[in-house]
């Protein structure tokens, strides 16, 4: 059997859960809204609440007049001497000469105040956040290791930097049908041979081995289909640059469990006690060889 690193198969979607009756609101939430938001979409909606605010504020200028040197009807020059008033910029040729105006001028400062306030938190909050670069593998294996039936994966620290104290927690998750007959998810733990890491730099193979008393024992790719199983993997640790909470998490669906295929090999030491780690490979898997006890690859796997 050949030793030459696998592509991984392509893996389904998780499925998409469609939730009813939840409240929904344009204004919920826009704190966490925006920080979830990509950055150009983030940007992008403090430029639209810009030039609203100055559109609603020409509007008003127009109704009331009151702007010194403005074209009578005109909207771009109310639109600009809004623009200058929000932005606090200072007048040039235009400036309020009425009293319904000055009081434009004096709520419209405020609210540009405000608003100047707001958008610095916000983007503040949104560039100060701590975003971990880590990186799964496409698939967890079970593979003999030494001996043992182990399930497998890898993560990596893409960024390079360290996290200090991560912790890694792996929950299977199935479908379970009570004594009443009732269909339900049920989360469980699973032990692994290490879950922590003092400063978890670069690559991290995550392994729980599949003994008498593990909730995989026994199990096989027909059976983990049948109750739908899914592998949650999640870490959490401190950046040891920002000095930030990071965390990061990642599902595998029973689609995404390989059996009889181990990770290949991307760590190689060279001359002079250097190593290399090719994360070009990350997610090459390697066949392992059958044996009586653990019967996989199957020649009827694809």
């Amino acid at each position: 059997m050949s030793n030459a690193p696998t592509p991984a198969p392509k893996s389904k979607a998780p499925p998409k859960i469609t939730v009813y009756g939840a409240p929904r609101t344009v204004f919920r939430d826009l704190y966490h809204r925006f920080l979830r938001a990509p950055w150009p979409l983030a940007l992008g909606s403090i430029v639209v609440t810009f030039l609203a605010l100055n559109c609603l504020f020409a509007c008003f200028y127009l109704l009331t007049g009151g702007v010194a040197h403005a074209r009578r009807g005109s909207f771009a020059d109310a639109f600009y001497f809004s623009v200058q008033t929000m932005a606090t910029i200072g007048y040039g040729s235009m400036y309020p000469e009425t009293g319904p105006t000055q009081v434009l001028v004096v709520t419209q400062a405020v609210v540009g105040l405000l608003v100047s306030a707001l958008v610095t938190g916000l983007v503040f909050s949104k560039f100060s956040q701590s975003n971990a670069r880590i990186l799964f593998t496409r698939e967890v294996v079970i593979t003999p290791f030494d001996g043992v039936p182990t399930l497998m994966f890898r993560v990596s620290n893409e960024r390079g930097n360290q996290i200090v104290e991560a912790i890694l927690r792996v929950t299977m998750v199935r479908t379970e049908k009570t004594q009443e007959g009732i269909t339900f998810y049920k989360m469980y733990d699973l032990a692994l041979s290490r879950e922590r890491s003092a400063a978890f730099s670069r690559s991290w193979t995550v392994m729980h081995p599949i003994v008498p008393g593990s909730l995989l024992y026994g199990e096989t790719p027909e059976t983990l289909r049948a109750k739908e199983v899914e592998i949650i993997a999640s870490l959490v640790g401190t950046d040891d640059t920002s000095m930030q909470t990071v965390h990061a998490r990642h599902t595998y669906t029973d689609d995404e469990i390989v059996w009889g295929f181990r990770h290949a090999d991307i760590l190689m030491e060279q001359a002079g006690d250097d190593f290399v780690l090719d994360l070009r490979k990350f997610h090459d898997l390697v066949p392992s060889k059958p044996t009586e006890r653990f019967p996989y690859p199957r020649s009827t796997d694809k």
